[in-house]
């Protein structure tokens, strides 16, 4: 193990670390893919935007190319095959089975009124008597999705949640509920008990001090190499929290201090990791790829600032609304405004931007990662607005911008 680590080096074991430096599979994709996915990640982030796909499902195509959605949704989905729970983990999150026991210790918390939002730990105070009469109903006719509740419909947002929306949340966070299954993208609630297979929900609590290993454990195998906050924020643990874990895994020997060039704070390698000589990753990445995430590292490990700016009214957006960016070797090369129409059948390109220093293949190479989702997305063709000082050079890769329509995974 080396002491002192090149920057170069340092991105190539991130990279390697989550999966991306591994070739797609050749053959059809499998549960055993998406266990091994899942095993390396430990975790898939839940978002709400679909302007291109779900968050969830965008780190299985960066690594596995294209899969059918299904194999996700029945990983997820009620019935003995059940791979998966959601729970509070980076944010709203996928987790494996195994981790349940895990995430006790913040259930218990959440339960206590902590480790959740201030404002729902607040409201949870004087609003006892609703949470236990939605836990009731819930008990007796679930599962159940809060807008099933007469009065449960708010004014969108969390701020603008009903009462009882604020009591369906409460009841998640203190994992008194959990996500039976989904329809549309609303949850639907019904108890641990009877969602979780009975191997699962009756293995006892872990001690939180080893929960809390555990989890920087598997931060420190997902990530590779990584500084302590970086660490602490995969499964957003406290500083508390945190305190004599890392030197537990240190003095154990998983993890080894060591200098990243250009890096100002001390860095843990995990012992596990792969240090390979060169990778030659391609993909594209979701705004909540546990790659990117982390804004602050992205800067770290990549030169690459990113912010998402779908919040940002449009006139003042840099990039655009929904950008991805895209990893080529052992860097992001560049970045791309995307939007699946698919009343349209069209994948939309609305603009693209290069990196410094990107190499003078990357249009090529992002064409060809595009018409990749365009089939695994089931969209007839493309459509490249020549925006951005990539744009053109990818528009007349992608010329005619319309890839007729292909076989497509899982359709």
């Amino acid at each position: 193990m080396k002491e002192k680590i090149s920057l170069a080096l340092a991105r190539r074991i991130a990279i390697a670390a989550q999966g991306l430096a591994d070739p797609r599979p050749d053959g059809p994709i499998t549960r055993r893919h998406l266990a091994k996915t899942l095993d390396r990640l430990g975790l898939l982030q839940i978002d709400s935007v679909s302007a291109v796909v779900r968050a969830h499902y965008m780190p299985l195509f960066s690594r596995l190319g294209p899969y059918p959605m299904s194999l996700l949704d029945d990983a997820a989905a009620p019935g003995k095959k059940r791979a998966l729970f959601e729970y509070w983990a980076h944010e709203a999150s996928l987790l494996p089975l195994e981790s349940w026991p895990l995430m006790r210790w913040r259930m218990e918390r959440a339960s206590r009124d902590e480790e959740m939002y201030l404002g729902l730990a607040r409201w949870a105070g004087s609003n006892r008597g609703l949470i236990d009469a939605i836990h009731k109903r819930i008990a007796d006719d679930g599962p159940i999705a809060a807008s099933d509740i007469d009065g449960a419909k708010g004014k969108g947002g969390w701020w603008g949640w009903s009462d009882e929306k604020h009591a369906f949340e409460w009841l998640f966070w203190a994992g008194k509920v959990t996500t039976a299954s989904r329809r549309g993208f609303e949850r639907l609630y019904d108890l641990p008990e009877r969602v979780l297979p009975r191997e699962i929900f009756d293995r006892p609590d872990v001690p939180a001090a080893d929960a809390h290993r555990q989890l920087l454990l598997m931060s420190a195998r997902a990530l590779g190499i990584a500084t302590y906050s970086d660490l602490r924020d995969y499964f957003r643990l406290s500083p508390a929290d945190m305190k004599g874990r890392l030197e537990e895994l240190v003095e154990s020997g998983d993890l080894l201090p060591v200098s990243v060039e250009g890096w100002k704070n001390q860095a843990y390698l995990f012992t596990g990791a792969r240090l390979p000589r060169k990778v030659e990753a391609r993909a594209l990445l979701a705004p909540f790829d546990p790659l990117v995430w982390e804004r602050a590292r992205s800067e770290r490990l990549f030169d690459f600032h990113y912010r998402i700016e779908i919040y940002t009214p449009a006139e003042k957006r840099q990039f655009g609304y929904y950008v991805l960016p895209f990893l080529l070797g052992d860097t992001i090369v560049g970045r791309v405004d995307m939007k699946a129409d698919r009343p349209a059948g069209v994948l939309r390109v609305l603009a693209a931007y290069a990196q410094p220093g990107a190499p003078p293949h990357t249009a090529a190479e992002l064409a060809a990662e595009i018409e990749l989702m365009r089939g695994w997305l089931g969209l007839e063709r493309i459509e490249v607005t020549p925006a951005g000082d990539l744009g053109p050079a990818l528009a007349d890769t992608l010329p005619g911008s319309g890839a007729l329509t292909g076989s497509v995974a899982g359709a």
